[in-house]
């Protein structure tokens, strides 16, 4: 599975100020795979190190931690050479060894010529650094996130797709092939971006299995939980996870903690809902108003919204048949509508977006507003199938002119003033290129 990220480990390799790097994201997001391939393609051999099923890991690091001590004990475990510029050391599941987190820093400072790269469970570096601190500013941390939509199209041999919704997009005109690729989209709607469960789906077409390997990917995601947390935070964050369905299935898509458990209150699922989102589970989308820079700075911390980090998981959760996606016609009225709304924001996220949602006075609502590099604040609505009137959208280009607004609908390019339609598998595109020059 080709990945975007391979560019930037490429980057990483060449620079001649490298750090360790850190590859954070979810469990099943293909961590793992990612580095071992880069590993195989650009090394001439790769020393892999999983601290989950090597017990023997956690007694080397008990010990001193410099790599003058660390790297004959390593090399002895390995069984292999580990030689400056030549080897890429991979320290998997780096979490459970809170030590060799903290070895990554001498790395840096003592031995900056090897490549040393780590992976890990968000939620294992976020809540179990409780002894040894964080190499804050030793590391290159990189996420890793759910395969996007271009990510998909890659591995379903699609390329020429790729280059044909970006030319749409970046020329602003229509797509001839768009019914087709709407179709492509629903495939990937339903299947979500883990590797796994693509790789199965391009080799087998077995809808059976394929809901399957999704209900494993949220068991592992139980046992997780369970392990990195205490047994009353675990249920507590079970329950605020298994809760995001039902709130994103109402009309009005904001979190309300009454959802969780009758009786609910913020003070006791704020800590469960920033462990979720610490672990790559969730994105949370946080109201934002003024929409003025920087973004952050006139958000609320009262009022967001919550999405799954990938749409197959969604629908899996919310016992939706994948067949039947595929088959219906992909009309955003009712939960549809939030599944499109939650593949929006974890396609912003995916490219290095924060995004906020704009909303006056409870009467207009704007789905998400993103900050590009240039500080220029776009909002982006969703809109349900053919019936893309943007009553919202149009009250906010009224009050506050952006230079660019998107509609974003299951509708073909097009372009009215500042708004920019465009359908939803062209939202990959958003922020790629400097959309205002």
């Amino acid at each position: 599975m080709e990945r975007k990220v391979a560019e930037i480990l490429k980057k990483w390799k060449k620079s001649n100020h490298r750090l360790p790097l850190l590859l954070h994201g979810a469990r099943q997001v293909g961590k793992t795979y990612t580095l071992l391939h880069f590993g195989k393609l650009q090394f001439e051999n790769v020393v892999y190190l999983n601290f989950e099923n090597n017990p023997a890991l956690q007694d080397i690091f008990a010990g001193e931690i410099t790599p003058k001590q660390l790297l004959p004990k390593l090399q002895l475990i390995a069984n292999q050479s580990i030689l400056e510029e030549n080897t890429l050391l991979f320290f998997d599941e780096i979490q459970s060894c809170e030590r060799a987190l903290t070895a990554l820093k001498y790395f840096a400072e003592q031995a900056p010529k090897y490549a040393v790269v780590a992976a890990g469970s968000l939620l294992g570096v976020a809540v179990n650094r409780e002894q040894y601190s964080f190499p804050v500013g030793k590391v290159q941390i990189e996420h890793l996130y759910p395969m996007d939509f271009e990510e998909f199209l890659w591995a379903m041999g699609k390329k020429g797709a790729v280059k044909i919704i970006k030319d749409c997009f970046t020329n602003k005109k229509k797509c001839d092939l768009h019914t087709h690729f709407l179709e492509l989209f629903k495939q990937y709607i339903a299947l979500g971006g883990m590797p796994q469960v693509v790789n199965e789906y391009i080799e087998n077409r077995d809808f059976d299995f394929i809901v399957s390997l999704q209900k494993n990917i949220l068991d592992s995601y139980i046992a997780d939980m369970a392990k990195y947390a205490t047994p009353m935070e675990t249920v507590k964050i079970m329950a605020t996870y298994n809760s995001i369905p039902s709130q994103l299935a109402k009309e009005n898509r904001k979190f309300q903690y009454k959802l969780i458990k009758s009786g609910a209150r913020a003070n006791v699922y704020e800590g469960p809902l920033d462990w979720l989102k610490s672990s790559g589970l969730i994105v949370k989308v946080h109201k934002c108003n003024p929409p003025e820079i920087p973004l952050i700075a006139f958000s609320s911390p009262d009022f967001f919204k919550v999405y799954l980090s990938d749409t197959g998981l969604l629908c899996s959760k919310l016992g939706l048949n994948n067949q039947n996606i595929l088959i219906q016609p992909f009309d955003l009225a009712g939960i549809k509508g939030a599944i499109a709304e939650n593949y929006v924001a974890t396609a912003l996220k995916t490219n290095g977006f924060d995004p906020y949602y704009w909303e006056s006075e409870g009467k207009a609502e704007v789905d998400f507003i993103i900050q590009d590099k240039q500080g220029n604040i776009i909002p982006i609505e969703v809109k349900s199938s053919e019936n893309v009137r943007a009553k919202s959208l149009t009250q906010y280009t009224m009050r506050y002119q952006p230079k660019l607004a998107y509609k974003v609908s299951t509708k073909n390019f097009g372009f009215e003033g500042v708004v920019y339609s465009i359908p939803l598998y062209a939202v990959f595109c958003i922020g790629v290129e400097n959309e205002l020059r």
